[in-house]
C-alpha cells in the first residue's frame, strides 16, 4: 500500500491568522509530500462555500506541479456534471503535458446541494449527465472527434493531448455502496472517503470485496481511500481541529455524511470516528501501525487528509514529514491469497 495525501481545501469559519491564502497552502503541502517521500497529492474540486476553496483543480494542481518532481497530482474529484466535458478535456491534458504524465484524474457527479443550486442543475440528472461526460472524455483524450456544442457544430478534435495513453488513470469516487458494481463493471479504479460512508473498517474490507467481486476479469484497477490523519506531538490540536471540520461537513449539508449520520449517530462524533479506526491520530510509529488495518481491508493507497479544520501549516507540515519518516521504515505485510485480501 501506498501513502499520499488529499487536501478538500476547507477553508473553517473562523481560519487561524496563517490560513489567509489557502491554495498557496496546498501548494507547500505538494512540497513537503514529495520531501517527505510519499506518493501523490489529490485536491478536491468545491463551489460557492468553504467546505472546499478549490473551484478549479487544473489551475492548483499546475502550481503544485511547478515546485514538484516526483509525486503524482490528482483531482478528487473533478464534479463532470458542472462543465462542458470538452472543456475538461483541454485542460486536463493540457495539464497532463505540463506534469510530464503525472497526472490522476479523478471523477465524480457531486453531491452539495448548494453548488447543484448554484450551476442551476437538477441534482436528479446528475448520473445521466456523469455518463455522458465520460464517453466524451475517453473520446476526446483519445484524439478522436467529439461533438462540443450542438447538433448542427462540426465535431472537434483536442490539438493536445495527455502524456500518458489513451489517457490518465481515472477514479470514480464512490459513496454510494450501491453504485460500486456499475463503476467496477466498467473496469475504473475506484476513491473512497470512509469516515462518511462506513461504521467500520470491517465494512469497508466488504465494501472493497463487493468492488473486486464486480470487476472485469484481470481488470487492473486500484482503490484509494482518504482518511484524516495527524502523526505528531500536538494531537489535541489535531482532534479539535477534526471536529471543527466535522461540524462543517454536517452543517453544510455533506449528503453521504449526514445520511450516514442518521444510521450512526455516534458518528457525527469525532472522538467515535476515530475510535473506529476512520481518523488516525497520535505517534507517527503508531499512526503507520494503525494505518495497515486499511492495507488489510485491500486499499492500494492510503490518502492522509493532513490540512483540516483550520491547523496551522507549521503543524500539518511537521505531520507530513513526521509519517513519511515512520512510513519509510515501515515493516510491510506479509502477502496474502487473493482471496483473503480483504479480510480483517
Amino acid at each position: 500500500m501506498r501513502l499520499g495525501a488529499f487536501t478538500v481545501v476547507d477553508v473553517p469559519a473562523e481560519p487561524a491568522p496563517d490560513s489567509a491564502n489557502r491554495a498557496l497552502q496546498v501548494v507547500g503541502l505538494a512540497e513537503a509530500v514529495e520531501q517527505a517521500g510519499l506518493s501523490s497529492l489529490w485536491v478536491a474540486e468545491h463551489h460557492f462555500e468553504g467546505g472546499g476553496a478549490c473551484p478549479s483543480p487544473p489551475v492548483l494542481l499546475a502550481a503544485c506541479g511547478m515546485r514538484t518532481r516526483r509525486i503524482r497530482l490528482g483531482s478528487l474529484v473533478s464534479v463532470l456534471p458542472f462543465h462542458r466535458p470538452v472543456d475538461l478535456a483541454e485542460e486536463y491534458a493540457l495539464l497532463d503535458r505540463l506534469l510530464e504524465g503525472r497526472l490522476n484524474l479523478g471523477i465524480g457527479s457531486g453531491y452539495l446541494a448548494s453548488e447543484f443550486a448554484g450551476y442551476g442543475l437538477d441534482p436528479g440528472e446528475k448520473r445521466e449527465r456523469f455518463d455522458a461526460a465520460l464517453s466524451n472524455l475517453r473520446e476526446a483524450f483519445a484524439g478522436r472527434p467529439i461533438q462540443a456544442g450542438g447538433p448542427s457544430v462540426p465535431p472537434v478534435r483536442l490539438n493536445v493531448t495527455p502524456v500518458q495513453r489513451p489517457h490518465p488513470p481515472l477514479w470514480v469516487a464512490v459513496q454510494r455502496r450501491e453504485a460500486l458494481p456499475h463503476v467496477a463493471r466498467q473496469g475504473l479504479s475506484v476513491a473512497l472517503i470512509p469516515y462518511a460512508t462506513v461504521a467500520s473498517l470491517d465494512e469497508l474490507a466488504e465494501v472493497i470485496r463487493e468492488y473486486r467481486e464486480a470487476s472485469p476479469p484481470g481488470a487492473k484497477t486500484e482503490v484509494v481511500a482518504a482518511v484524516h490523519l495527524y502523526a505528531g506531538a500536538e494531537v489535541a490540536a489535531a482532534q479539535a481541529a477534526f471536529r471543527r471540520y466535522v461540524d462543517s461537513r454536517l452543517r453544510t449539508g455533506s449528503t453521504f455524511l449526514v445520511r450516514k449520520t442518521r444510521d450512526h449517530p455516534e458518528h457525527a462524533d469525532p472522538e467515535a470516528l476515530e475510535r473506529s479506526g476512520l481518523a488516525l491520530f497520535g505517534r507517527p510509529d503508531e499512526v503507520v501501525q494503525r494505518a495497515a488495518a486499511f492495507e488489510r481491508a485491500g486499499v492500494d493507497e492510503l490518502l492522509g487528509i493532513f490540512d483540516f479544520g483550520g491547523l496551522p501549516p507549521r503543524v500539518v507540515d511537521e505531520s507530513v514529514r513526521a509519517v513519511g519518516a515512520a512510513w519509510s521504515r515501515r515493516e510491510p505485510l506479509a502477502p496474502v491469497a487473493d482471496g483473503a485480501r480483504v479480510g480483517l
